[in-house]
């Protein structure tokens, strides 16, 4: 690390930040709706985006500095294993190609904001939509907290993060201006602000992996030479372990634990929040469809990135944070005008999800626990009003995660939130092709899945963190090592069907569906377009027991 700052790199980052933030603030204006005290305007963009548009805001938001920082990082501390990352994100597409669309759909015919919004008009049950929008709330927190990590990594790298001895604030103080500026255009500009700034984001991610993938390789001898100092790395015991620190291919122990997580993964990507946010934004189902063909690209970018790990090995990288071992890498090996370009890059990165995240948080608390317990009456405009509140509340806690947990931690929490948001799945996903589910007997599941995989994951230890050090552990009945989000998935799912079965036949009270079949296959004044996929649940709810006036399921 250089000593002192950066000045040629400070200088380029905070040119492009200031262009950002200038982006940021004029996106009230970017196709300005005559009703802009909506929700709709304000947290989905008037539900108006193109094909463009949204692939480069769900790009934007999937892809974030956690990633571009964390991914590599993961190389860089066990090899192979880390890789786990491409192989989920080239599964996902196929997956959300068969339920998005009819989400979109459903949405976009009852005005339905998140994903608790649906999942309450379809089982007719505000405690199971309560429950999807705490599990959201509470994952997506640790999320916004990791992309103010990666801005922070930047900083340190650059000179700005101050030494152990620097007065906290002083040290903090370029993360909080930061902070500020990020809560300052999120509230003014709503879901347009990260939808024109993703533009920026993209494109200087794109440039700065073009260039990192030919001419660092270049510098250290070619991608033979890296791969050979690599693999000298990980044969090195781990002095905490007394194993391999890695491996250049994974081991058949790991093999399970790479499967599951990577499975698991891809099940969850999709159920965050902010996930939705972005899709709910698009203006058509062919949005949709489209992008779900196109994003794959941003897979082949992960898959480049994520050799930049090997890279850091292979150039002597030595930071006891892996979070900083690119950083580093750029500043080391890029001239100080690029490394400024490679750090806006990443920083940028990480101010679009941020905002995007925030937004869907708020979303959810104003949509479903605000409008549904707190004020029914609520007026369009004062639900606008509030969720720009809470998204500035939501950012400041996910700042104050910054500033005083360790940064091991929040990664940890991050993974956890993953384990809780893929419980979600059975009500959102299940709910779309089916209402064969009971209402109460996906709040059971839901339960099951979120305790089982809460206290299996604070089981696991690692040699820095007691508890909460990792995200798998030994599958029961199986003996091998496997993610715990897939298992307590399997237990969700096992749950809710049984107790299904068990409540059809006593006949417990179902909730009204407010949803027609006909909402799930077509864009909104195009009857004409067929359904994708039939209704998978003809013949089987007969015990369903449904009241007068209810719905027939889609």
């Amino acid at each position: 690390m250089k000593d002192g700052v950066n000045g040629v790199a400070l200088a380029v980052f905070l040119f492009f930040f200031l262009a950002v933030t200038v982006m940021g603030f004029l996106a009230a204006r970017w196709r300005k709706a005559e009703n802009e005290h909506s929700l709709d305007e304000w947290g989905l963009g008037g539900r108006s985006f193109g094909t463009w548009v949204t692939w480069f805001l769900l790009g934007g938001d999937l892809y974030t500095a956690y990633t571009f920082v964390a991914v590599p990082a993961a190389i860089y501390a066990a090899g192979a294993a880390g890789f786990f990352a491409v192989p989920y994100t080239i599964l996902v597409y196929p997956l959300i190609f068969t339920f998005l669309p009819r989400l979109w759909s459903v949405s976009h015919k009852h005005g339905y904001v998140t994903t608790s919004d649906f999942v309450r008009g379809r089982f007719g049950s505000k405690g199971l939509s309560l429950a999807v929008a705490l599990t959201g709330l509470l994952a997506t927190m640790p999320y916004i907290a990791l992309q103010l990590v990666g801005i922070q990594a930047v900083l340190d790298v650059m000179g700005l993060g101050g030494g152990e001895s620097t007065h906290w604030f002083v040290k903090d103080l370029p993360l909080l201006i930061a902070f500020g500026v990020l809560a300052a255009y999120t509230y003014s500009s709503g879901l347009r602000a990260p939808a024109l700034i993703a533009f920026v984001k993209d494109t200087l991610i794109y440039l700065v992996i073009a260039v990192a993938i030919i001419y660092i390789p270049i510098k250290l001898g070619g991608f033979g030479a890296i791969f050979d100092a690599a693999g000298d790395a990980f044969a090195q015991e781990n002095p905490a372990t007394g194993k391999p620190r890695g491996a250049l291919v994974p081991g058949e122990m790991g093999q399970w634990g790479y499967a599951t997580l990577a499975l698991g993964s891809a099940l969850a990507l999709f159920m965050y929040p902010h996930s939705i946010t972005a899709t709910l934004s698009s203006r058509s189902r062919d949005v949709i469809r489209r992008n779900t063909t196109i994003l794959p690209l941003y897979s082949l970018m992960l898959g480049l990135l994520a050799l930049l790990g090997f890279m850091a090995i292979a150039a002597g990288v030595k930071v006891t944070n892996g979070q900083l071992a690119i950083p580093q890498l750029f500043e080391n090996m890029f001239p100080d005008w690029f490394a400024g370009i490679a750090f806006a890059a990443i920083g940028i990165g990480a101010l679009v999800p941020a905002a995007i995240m925030s937004i869907a948080a708020a979303n959810l608390f104003t949509r479903n626990i605000y409008k549904d317990f707190l004020k029914p009456d609520a007026t369009p405009a004062q639900e606008t009003k509030v969720s720009k509140l809470v998204s500035l509340l939501v950012k400041v806690g996910a700042l104050v995660f910054v500033l005083t947990m360790d940064k091991t931690v929040a990664i940890n929490f991050q993974l956890l939130g993953g384990i809780w948001i893929l419980q979600t799945f059975p009500a959102l996903v299940g709910g779309l092709f089916t209402r064969w589910f009971h209402r109460w007997a996906l709040i059971g599941g839901w339960a099951v899945g979120m305790v089982y995989g809460t206290a299996a994951a604070y089981g696991v230890a690692s040699p820095t963190q007691k508890h909460f050090g990792g995200s798998s552990a030994e599958i029961p009945g199986i003996g091998e090592i496997g993610y715990i989000g897939l298992t307590a998935f399997v237990l969700n799912v096992v749950v809710t069907v049984v107790l299904t079965f068990v409540l059809r036949a006593v006949k417990a009270p179902d909730g009204v569906d407010e949803t027609h079949p006909s909402d799930y296959t077509a864009d909104a004044g195009d009857p004409g377009v067929a359904a994708e996929l039939p209704e998978i649940t003809e013949g089987i709810g007969e015990g369903d027991a449904r009241k007068d006036g209810d719905k027939a399921p889609a």
